[in-house]
C-alpha cells in the first residue's frame, strides 16, 4: 500500500517546494522558461530564512513531494487577559494536477489546522481559490463579515520639476 504523509518540509525538500511554487504560478499565469533555477535557489533560501513565521508542510507519497501549504504566523497585540497572542494565514496550498481530487489538498489543510492548534493560534484565515472553497468550508472555515481587506497600490511616482519620474 502507498504511504501518504503530511508533515513539516525537511530542509532538503525546500527546492522541491520551490519547484511546486514555480509550477503553480506557471500553471495559473504562465511563466518564461528561463529564470526557474534562480527562483528555486532564492525561494528555498527564503523558506529557510522565514521558517519561524512561515511553516511549510508537504504532502509526500513514496518519497515524492506532491503538494505544499504554508501557515504564516503573525503576533497579535496583547490584551490584559492574554499577553501572548497569534493568528495564522493559510498560504500557497498546492497539489500537482496529476495528484488532485484524491483528498491530498484536504489533508494539507487538516495538517495546517493541526499545526495552528499546536501553536495556540487564535484563528486562521485563508484567501482561497473558488475551486478550494468547499474543502475549506468542510473543515470549519466560514465567511467572517468583519474580516475586511483593502487592495494596496504602489505609490505613484512624483512628476514635475525636481522629481526623478520619467528619467
Amino acid at each position: 500500500m502507498t504511504e501518504i504523509e503530511v508533515r513539516a518540509a525537511r530542509p532538503a525538500e525546500l527546492e522541491a517546494v520551490a519547484e511546486l511554487r514555480w509550477r503553480w504560478v506557471a500553471e495559473r499565469d504562465g511563466l518564461p522558461a528561463d529564470g526557474r533555477d534562480a527562483f528555486v535557489r532564492e525561494f528555498a533560501a527564503w523558506a529557510r530564512e522565514n521558517a519561524a513565521t512561515h511553516h511549510c508542510l508537504v504532502v509526500v507519497r513514496d518519497g515524492q513531494v506532491l503538494g505544499m501549504a504554508f501557515l504564516a504566523v503573525t503576533s497579535r497585540v496583547p490584551t490584559p487577559a492574554a499577553f501572548s497572542r497569534a493568528g495564522g494565514d493559510v498560504q500557497s496550498v498546492y497539489v500537482v494536477p496529476e495528484a488532485r481530487d484524491g483528498g491530498l489538498g484536504g489533508r494539507l489543510i487538516d495538517g495546517v489546522l493541526r499545526l495552528a492548534g499546536e501553536l495556540g493560534l487564535e484563528r486562521v484565515t485563508v484567501h482561497s481559490s473558488p475551486r478550494a472553497v468547499p474543502a475549506y468550508r468542510r473543515r470549519g472555515f466560514s465567511v467572517a463579515p468583519q474580516l475586511l481587506q483593502a487592495p494596496i497600490s504602489p505609490p505613484k511616482a512624483a512628476s514635475g520639476p525636481g522629481s526623478s519620474a520619467g528619467r
